[in-house]
This record gives C-alpha cells, sequence and structure tokens, in this order.
C-alpha cells in the first residue's frame, strides 16, 4: 500500500478504504450492469450458480428450486450494498463482506465473459488487445478482493 491506496482494517474494528473517486465511481457504476445481466440470464452467469449435482439433472433441479432464489437474492444484497456505500471512507465488517461478495460475482461474471483460465495472463496484458480495459478491470477486481479479504484477516487469531 506505498501509493495510499486500498483496505486496511482500524483501531475502532471498522475498515478504512482509501480509493481515488474515479475508482469507487466505477465500484458504484458495475452492480448496475451486473443486475442488468441477470435480468437478461446471461449465459456469463454460470459460474455464479453452477449446477450442484452435474451428473443428475433432476436433483439439480431441486437444488435451484430450494435455494436458487435465495443465492441470487444474496448476490442482490451484496452488489446493492456495494452500489451504495462504494464511496464511504469506512466500512463496517457486514459492508466489506458485502463488497467482498459483489467483487467476487463481478469477477466470476467477467472472468466467464472473458474466457480467464490458468494461462490468460501468463504473458501479461496485451495493449493491442481490444479487451484489454476489461482485463484491466479483472485485475484491478482481483487486487480489491485480495485488499478485501486481507483487511477482514488481519483481525482474526493467529
Amino acid at each position: 500500500m506505498s501509493l495510499g491506496r486500498g483496505i486496511s482494517r482500524t483501531r475502532g474494528g471498522g475498515y478504512s478504504v482509501r480509493l481515488p473517486r474515479n475508482e469507487r465511481a466505477v465500484l458504484a457504476a458495475l452492480p448496475g450492469q451486473l443486475r442488468e445481466a441477470f435480468v437478461s440470464n446471461e449465459p456469463s452467469l454460470y459460474r455464479l450458480f453452477p449446477p450442484a449435482h452435474r451428473d443428475d439433472p433432476l436433483a439439480n433441479a431441486g437444488y435451484h428450486e430450494l435455494v436458487g432464489e435465495s443465492l441470487v437474492e444474496g448476490r442482490l444484497a451484496a452488489l446493492a450494498e456495494l452500489e451504495r456505500t462504494a464511496f464511504a471512507e469506512r466500512l463496517t465488517e457486514q459492508e466489506l463482506g458485502a463488497w467482498l461478495g459483489a467483487i467476487e460475482s463481478l469477477r466470476l461474471t467477467l472472468g466467464t465473459q472473458l474466457d480467464v483460465d490458468d494461462r490468460t495472463y501468463e504473458y501479461g496484458l496485451d495493449p493491442d488487445d481490444p479487451e484489454a480495459p476489461r482485463h484491466a478491470l479483472y485485475h484491478y477486481l482481483t487486487w480489491l478482493q485480495e485488499e478485501a479479504v486481507a483487511a477482514l484477516a488481519h483481525g482474526l487469531p493467529g
């Protein structure tokens, strides 16, 4: 955090968020875009709700009937919390937990759209790739996710 950016635990038990305004604006805008994907049931949402029983369509349908709606509601609630608190300088543990869930949803969806795998960034980002800005966003969300996890883990016992 030599640039003075990131997320850290405060003495009072909350979390300090140090991000430039333009990055916060992106974070505030992304949940709306993912909500649109939910409405249109885009195939890129597959990794958010993978089948519980790959080899048993009937059991999988039963699982999704039982918990599917609550899974969607949980993801939507996390996105709403990120959107609501994107410009906050301090977060509670619950708010940061919601950020973590929202960021994971955004990363999984974007990673699916970009077809990210273990070898995707083997040679770094290609600035000539028309998808370079979206790949950069994927990297940014990965960094932010790591910041949130490290901040949340900071208060855990050894």
